[in-house]
Formats: C-alpha cells, structure tokens, sequence
C-alpha cells in the first residue's frame, strides 16, 4: 500500500440549503490506493453526501478535497475519468436491453469500438449475463439489475471505484457474483470505497473501515482494530450497534 493517500479529505463540511445543521460536519479521511473503504452509518448519517462530493455530484461547503494529488475544485474533468461510481438507485434505462445501457455507458467514457465491445461481452459473460444481455432491463430481476449497474460503473476501468450501497436489496448468489468480482478487481489495483447497511459483508470485505454518524467520522481502522477495541463486541455489527445506539432511525 502505498504511503500517499490517493484520496485526502480534510474537514468536510456540506450544509443543504435550508437546513439547520450540517450533512457532513468537518469530515477527514485519508483513502490508500489499493485499500477497500468502508464508510458505514446509520440512515441519514452523511455517507451518500460524502460520497457525493468526492464524486464531483456536490459541491463542498468549506473543506479540501484531493483525488490522486489533485485538487477536486480545479480538476474535477480529469477526476471523473479515473473514477467509477455505482449509485444506490439503479441508473439504467429500463427499455433498453443491458448491452445497449453499456454501449451507452462506454461511449461516455469514450471507449468506442472493438474495445468496447470485447469489454462488454468479458464482463457480461463473468456476470452471468451473457444469455440475457439483449432483453430489455425491465424484465430483469433486482440481483441482475444490479449486475449491470456495476459492469456500468467499471467498464473503463477506473482506478477508483465508488460503490453506493451496491448490494442492497439482492439475493444472496447475486451479492455473492458481486462482491467476488469486486475483490478481484481490487487484486488488480483498484481503489474501492464503499457504502453499506450490511455489517458482516462489511466486516469480510473491508481492509479499513470508518463510522460516521451525524456527519461525523466517531471511529475509523481495519474490522479487526475496531472490534477488539470495543469490550463485549464480537463484530462489526455489535461496533456499530455499540456506537450509533440502538435508537431507530428514519
């Protein structure tokens, strides 16, 4: 891993128009390259926002932002095209068949072409797509939706890969293509940082996590620091419990 963050964040904040408090409340993190980043929290607790403004979908209020040695506000053309993002909400069109949504989403990223076509077919054949790849999304099932919402997302092959919840709401073999398919791209060199309500799925696939709630980061190492750490937590989830408070949240 190396010794410079390939992502640093430094005192974060984003108020939304009309809110009386922040979305995110002076949040700093530092991201390595190779590392797979958790960023867990309850419901409403800031890790879309944050997610959203290293993404180049918001603006910061204050704070400092720099992916891969650059800084967010002066380069954010050049950040978009090192970087992949794998919304929560399925951003495919739901009339056209997954290989017309990817030969959509490749032109956007200027992969045209034979090459584009050959990365279509290897990922849609790895995700067990390949027999269905010309009806259209709206016959899909929720896991294979969320297949190609991801194959959407790394087609380019980015170095940092932003992942929004992208199991949620998936059979258990679908989120298992998903997260084998995201380790190995993590082997290759790709950065990940990713959200998720899933403790355990979080606990075996994160090499660091952070928790943040009300906007603030309250905790931040690798699954193990963190449950070693809390007396009477057996995982990630009981950490989690432990810190956020059991107290539900809408």
């Amino acid at each position: 891993m190396s010794d410079k963050p390939i992502i640093q964040v430094e005192s974060l904040t984003k108020t939304f128009e009309g809110a009386d408090k922040p979305a995110v409340d002076g949040v700093t993190l530092s991201i390595h390259k190779n590392e797979i980043f958790g960023l867990l929290g309850p419901n409403g607790a800031g890790k879309t926002t944050t997610i959203s403004i290293l993404c180049g979908l918001y603006s910061a209020s204050n704070g400092k932002v720099e992916i891969d040695g650059k800084n967010s506000k002066n380069n954010i053309d050049h950040i978009k095209q090192i970087i992949g993002v794998v919304p929560q909400d399925i951003a495919l069109y739901q009339t056209l068949s997954a290989r017309e949504n990817l030969n959509f989403y490749g032109a956007m990223y200027g992969l045209q072409g034979k090459d584009l076509k050959n990365k279509i077919e290897l990922w849609l054949n790895n995700f067990g797509l390949i027999e269905s790849a010309d009806k259209r999304l709206s016959t899909y099932s929720g896991g294979m939706k969320r297949r190609v919402n991801l194959i959407a997302g790394i087609l380019h092959n980015p170095k940092i890969l932003f992942l929004d919840e992208p199991t949620v709401g998936v059979d258990v073999q679908s989120r298992n293509v998903i997260i084998e398919h995201l380790k190995e791209l993590n082997k290759s060199g790709m950065t990940i940082i990713y959200t998720s309500h899933h403790m355990e799925e979080a606990e075996h696939f994160c090499s660091r996590v952070a928790i943040i709630d009300y906007g603030k980061i309250i905790v931040e190492g690798s699954p193990k620091e963190l449950i070693s750490g809390n007396a009477g937590c057996r995982n990630l989830e009981d950490v989690f419990l432990h810190l956020t408070k059991r107290a539900l949240r809408d």
